[in-house]
């Protein structure tokens, strides 16, 4: 099994910290967020494979990064330089599957988020389920859900829709950047993209596969800390306590 890790972004939004780093990369309680991420991930031993997906600006930072870790990490330049070239998500993960010829399960994940819970829980409900899944927590806001995926599901947890930065969101189960693919349903991040996909949001991918084949929503059983901006980061370092 391998895990993508998006990491491709320009964080506009923290400069002056990210104008010339990159935001995985910051530490966050004397560990970088990818580490939070990749350690917990590792523990269970699932992952034979992490793929850092960067932008041609800040590769070199992960290379350097990635050379002092124990895990197998292979980072991939996008080529791009600048917020206003970027690939998107979605092409960046139909890159680096072309680039490195991967044929396999996949764990997707963004490189900028921490949890207070384990990711082995969620690969772990997918591979139970037996299909691609994603996962969901409650949002209360309306505001906020026209900000992100957005999905209905049925009894059984199964997507029904998914729908990425709604004007009228259908309920109100948010989808965190966070997701399992099949063998099989890897291999059609093109042929999604070729249906017209959005490519920007790592959602809508997931957006337009439920709508193929079946797809299961686990819901989140701890908290998401989004680093977006100054005030986040400054809020996550006081109040992130690693995993519960």
């Amino acid at each position: 099994m391998k895990c993508l890790i998006l990491a491709a972004g320009y964080a506009t939004r923290l400069y002056p910290l990210t104008e010339n780093f990159p935001k995985p990369l910051l530490t966050v309680q004397e560990k970088t967020i990818l580490d939070w991420l990749i350690e917990d991930l590792d523990s269970a031993g699932l992952i034979d494979e992490y793929i850092v997906i960067s932008n041609h600006k800040f590769a070199h930072h992960f290379d350097t990064w990635a050379a002092e870790k124990t895990q197998k990490i292979t980072v991939v330049d996008d080529g791009t330089s600048s917020n206003e070239t970027r690939l998107g998500a979605v092409k960046d993960i139909q890159f680096a599957i072309e680039q490195l010829a991967l044929d396999d399960e996949m764990v997707v994940i963004a490189g900028d988020n921490l949890l207070d819970f384990s990711l082995t829980a969620f690969v772990r409900y997918a591979k139970q389920k037996g299909t691609s899944c994603i996962m969901r927590y409650f949002e209360p806001s309306a505001q906020k859900l026209s900000k992100c995926g957005v999905i209905e599901i049925d009894e059984n947890d199964r997507v029904l829709s998914m729908e990425e930065k709604p004007a009228e969101p259908k309920s109100n189960w948010c989808v965190p950047p966070f997701y399992f693919y099949t063998q099989a349903d890897a291999k059609l991040v093109k042929a999604g993209i070729e249906a017209g996909c959005g490519t920007d949001a790592p959602g809508s991918y997931a957006a337009w596969l439920c709508a193929q084949t079946p797809v299961h929503a686990m819901e989140m059983p701890g908290r998401r800390y989004d680093i977006g901006n100054l005030e986040s980061y400054e809020n996550v370092q006081k109040e992130y306590k690693g995993l519960c």
